[in-house]
């Protein structure tokens, strides 16, 4: 039984921070790279960041560059999202996604919603 399952969303004021989390069992996580995905109203879901498996490499929407950290903790089977200066633009749904390449597999989190609003 794969699950994800992600925490820490909720309502923000702009410029406010909040820390994703998501945790996995059921797979050997080390072996995943992980990524933080968003979809907001009415859009495509997109990327926001990625992990690789050690946690040495990293990729960010260029968007969110400066402001947004990704990591992970292999012990504890967790990754995280780290979101700084929040903007409006930032509320979505954010899901985590864990991704194997050979074989291609993916796994996902139900997903946190994060609101930034007055």
């Amino acid at each position: 039984q794969v699950q994800l399952v992600e925490s820490g969303g909720g309502l923000v004021q702009p410029g406010g921070s909040l820390r994703l989390s998501c945790a996995a069992s059921g797979f050997t996580f080390s072996n995943y790279a992980m990524n933080w995905y968003r979809q907001a109203p009415g859009k495509e879901r997109e990327l926001v960041a990625a992990i690789s498996r050690p946690g040495g490499n990293t990729n960010y929407l260029d968007s969110v560059k400066g402001r947004f950290t990704i990591s992970r903790d292999n012990a504890k089977n967790t990754v995280y999202l780290q979101m700084n200066s929040l903007k409006h633009e930032a509320t979505a749904v954010y899901y985590c996604n864990a991704h194997l390449w050979l074989p291609v597999l993916d796994y996902w989190g139900q997903g946190t919603q994060v609101t930034v609003s007055l």
